[in-house]
């Protein structure tokens, strides 16, 4: 052959020839990879990629590629036509050339087999793909041999047409300890070598698991993951060098002065006001953790827990800490992840202020599924959209100094993640991870988050900062960057927590929820007393209820009724929340919001906003919220109402009381809300008592620090410290939390069962996008001319700009109301699954209150 390609001509732009892109991505590898990261054997992890990335696209020298290549179509048999097989022998071969490691080989085996798809159960792929029986005639070989007939056929057809071309590429990836002739002639001898390597001994064959050690998996995600990073963005045509994939980094300068800036603006007085005590108590606690940092560092690293109450600026002093970690060991990237997309922006927002950025540049990057992307270098905008792919690309790489995501995104790209997830893993080199509310991760992941941690840790040389109020017994040797955590739980107590009737009943093993209407009876308390009231319910239906006894029974102020009217009259900037607060006190107090993820995120973002500002002392104002508003989201009432949940949910939800010292104390009520509707059992019970009973814990752990006076009152530092403390090791010694066989999955490096494992409950759900303005019904009519007219790209950005008026409704049953509901409306995207609501033309679907509504049904349950 005249000319051997890997990418070919197309649309007006020259082919890259095969050799140019093999040395390409293996020239990329020095950018991603440290010089000196190693493999668990102590071996340079960027020659072992670099190894592989010369030979990942081997297989596209037979001229049974290229005729498909170039013709896109061939007469040749569909596995001559694969190009992943013979590269995946080949990267075996010239890694045990060049005396690497067995159990290195093996992942480069399969990394590169795998570099288009994810990683499989490495032991069976192994041993199916290089087994071979011996005596065996032709016609009765399995599908795997007749495979490896395949190869051998590719590697007689390369070496008739294409000799000169293997001789060169075997000489780089083995550096000329052995060469194309060697494995040209030894293939047969090779298949026995690789699949004894997870063979059984004896006369049986079989796979023997034992035979790869527990770092395997890591050591394949780190060898795939940069190999599928080098790859796609050599294809992309992202330029070959270091800046492509630099990280600029946040300077922790910047933030001291900017802490020094708030501090230089308030008293920070020890003997002074409530919010002179808190100042004070933010800054010893910052300088106390800054300097635990130090000693951390000279340790090495590892696991660190920062562990302060709500309000004490957990934020910054997280930042800081990783900040400072970063500096003192040598890396270069912070990740902050967080539980929920609804906190994301939170901390976003503090960040472009702080730094005078945005998320797309180098600084900075949000990644979460309503975000939008990118890392954009060039200036000038007609380039810039012509690097969109690769803009993505990097971007979703966490290739910036600070990437702020979800657990989902950090987490299910460890556990078995997509092959265009897994670009993000080389950034986690040497970085400094930061876990926010670690606490909110579902339970059957609490032995699995640990072992991959583990893998961050041991492997990737990371350090994770686990921070919250609520610390669970996740990392068991962990050490605490707080000096004296205690004191400053002592120091703000800022509620004090009464046990409603209901829950009495429930912790005594009584029948007797609290029906809805005494419930909105004691919501409309702080109506009377001019008080801001914050109800916490466990699923969307409760919300729901709970709203409309609340608002059918009292004159009030429905505060997403005057968003709507503010959002009739947008001219596209977005609804400034300060006009919402002006127009609800026009309207007059009381007020009330019902909050819950039937509403789109653009609206609760901007709703939450609002809400903020309405809390302002003497303004009788009742939120009734999911449990959206849990964790992390900074906003502070008077009084918090939580129905029954576990100890941490209890106290997350109390951080949203007298969050600042507006008065002495703040009160939280405990209570157990009856079923909503026609349902059977309680909101508390339906979500927290499904496959591990959680109830009966935190209930009698509540009661087990109550005051010995029995009245029903307990103190802050008795739940948030003692509860706490007890209900994890109860839970640790009795419930045994986390699914181990998540955790035999990764030490059997089960790639594939991994891959079916998700952070989010899974359930079957529709994506609607819901149109309220004219601008985007606008947008709609737009997605559905670029689907009509096939332009991918376009319909993609225009898809993008609909995720934050999206609102996923899950259903329990293909024939249920609700399924029913979706179906009525018209399907914007088919391939996409996205249906459109226009609140225009399908307004009994819609309510400006409670979002995505069925209309004239009582819904089915619903969590959050």
């Amino acid at each position: 052959m005249d000319i051997v390609y890997s990418h070919p001509p197309e649309d007006g732009r020259p082919g890259v020839e095969l050799v140019d892109h093999l040395t390409d991505v293996a020239g990329r590898v020095k950018h991603v990879v440290p010089g000196d990261a190693t493999t668990p054997e102590g071996e340079s992890l960027r020659t072992v990629v670099e190894t592989l990335a010369y030979v990942h696209d081997f297989g596209k020298a037979t001229t049974f590629f290229q005729e498909y290549l170039l013709e896109d179509r061939s007469p040749n048999p569909e596995l001559l036509r694969h190009h992943s097989p013979l590269g995946s022998f080949a990267a075996y071969f010239t890694l045990d050339a060049r005396g690497f490691d067995t159990e290195t080989c093996v992942a480069g085996f399969v990394s590169v087999a795998k570099h288009h798809g994810f990683l499989p159960d490495i032991a069976d792929y192994v041993h199916t793909r290089a087994h071979r029986r011996a005596g065996v005639d032709p016609g009765e070989r399995n599908a795997n041999e007749q495979r490896q007939n395949a190869i051998a056929r590719q590697i007689k057809d390369i070496d008739e047409n294409a000799p000169e071309m293997a001789t060169e590429v075997f000489e780089d990836a083995t550096a000329g300890a052995a060469d194309w002739g060697a494995f040209h002639d030894g293939f047969q001898e090779l298949l026995g070598d690789i699949a004894a390597t997870v063979a059984t001994t004896g006369t049986a064959p079989g796979i023997d698991r034992d035979s790869l050690s527990s770092s395997c998996y890591g050591l394949a995600l780190q060898c795939w993951s940069t190999l599928v990073l080098a790859d796609k963005t050599s294809a992309a045509g992202a330029a070959d060098d270091r800046s492509t994939y630099a990280a600029e980094q946040p300077s922790l300068e910047r933030l001291d002065d900017h802490v020094s800036e708030i501090e230089a603006g308030v008293s920070a007085d020890p003997d002074g006001t409530c919010s002179e005590q808190l100042n004070h108590l933010r800054s010893r606690a910052r300088t106390s953790v800054l300097d635990a940092c130090e000693a951390f560092a000279e340790g090495g690293g590892g696991v660190a827990t920062l562990t302060l109450p709500t309000g004490i600026g957990k934020t910054l002093t997280g930042l800081s800490a990783a900040f400072d970690l970063r500096n003192r060991l040598g890396g270069e990237r912070i990740i902050y992840a967080l539980p929920f997309t609804s906190i994301i922006d939170q901390v976003v927002d503090e960040v472009e202020e702080i730094y005078d950025t945005d998320t797309t540049g180098r600084l900075l990057t949000a990644h979460h599924h309503l975000a939008e992307t990118t890392i954009h270098d060039e200036q000038d905008a007609e380039k810039a959209d012509q690097n969109d792919d690769v803009a993505a690309m990097l971007a979703e790489s966490w290739r910036a100094g600070l990437t702020v995501t979800t657990f989902v995104q950090l987490f299910e790209s460890l556990a078995g993640p997509a092959n265009r997830q897994s670009m993000k893993l080389p950034a986690l080199r040497d970085s400094v991870v930061v876990l926010d509310e670690p606490q909110s991760l579902p339970l059957d992941w609490w032995k699995l988050v640990p072992r991959l941690v583990e893998i961050l840790t041991e492997q990737y040389g990371a350090t994770v900062i686990a921070m919250t109020a609520t610390q669970p017994r996740l990392f068991k040797n962990a050490t605490e960057l707080v000096d004296d955590t205690e004191v400053y739980f002592k120091a703000t107590e800022r509620v004090r927590y009464e046990l409603d009737a209901s829950t009495e009943r429930y912790i005594a093993e009584q029948s007797g929820p609290k029906p809805y209407e005494p419930a909105a009876a004691d919501l409309r308390t702080a109506f009377d007393d001019g008080e801001s009231a914050l109800a916490v319910c466990n699923t969307i239906d409760s919300a729901r209820e709970l709203t409309e006894h609340l608002t059918d029974t009292a004159d009030v102020t429905d505060v997403a009724t005057v968003y709507a009217d503010c959002l009739d009259m947008d001219a596209g900037n977005g609804v400034d929340p300060g006009a919402i607060m002006e127009a609800v006190k026009d309207e007059g107090p009381p007020a009330v919001l019902h909050l819950s993820t039937r509403l789109r995120p653009v609206d609760r973002l901007t709703l939450i906003e609002a809400a903020k500002l309405l809390t302002e002392p003497d303004f009788p104002f009742v939120t009734v919220s999911t449990q959206l508003v849990e964790a992390g989201v900074d906003i502070s009432f008077d009084r918090v109402y939580r129905d029954l949940a576990p100890v941490d949910g209890v106290v997350q939800a109390a951080g949203r009381c007298n969050r600042s010292f507006e008065r002495d104390r703040g009160r939280v009520t405990v209570w157990w809300l009856d079923a909503p509707g026609n349902q059977s059992r309680t909101p508390a019970e339906a979500v927290y008592n499904r496959d591990t009973s959680l109830l009966p814990v935190a209930a009698s752990t509540l009661a087990s620090v109550r005051d010995d006076d029995g009245d029903g009152v307990l103190s802050e530092i008795a739940v948030a410290r003692r509860a706490v403390e007890q209900y994890y090791e109860r839970l640790d010694e009795e419930k045994n939390v986390g699914k181990q066989e998540y955790v035999d999955w990764v030490d059997d490096v089960r790639g594939d069962r991994l891959a079916e494992l998700s952070l989010i409950d899974q359930r079957r759900a529709a994506d609607v996008f819901i149109s309220r303005t004219d601008r985007e019904r606008d947008l709609a009519e737009q997605i559905s001319e670029a689907a009509q007219r096939y332009d991918f790209d376009r319909l993609g950005r225009l898809l993008d700009e609909t995720k934050p008026l999206r609102v996923s409704v899950p259903y329990y049953r293909e024939d249920s109301e609700t399924a029913d509901a979706i179906g009525e409306l018209p399907l914007l995207v088919e391939d996409e699954g996205l249906y459109h609501l226009d609140v225009r033309d399908q307004g009994a679907h819609f309510d400006p209150t409670m979002g995505f509504v069925v209309p004239d049904s009582s819904v089915e349950h619903q969590f959050l």
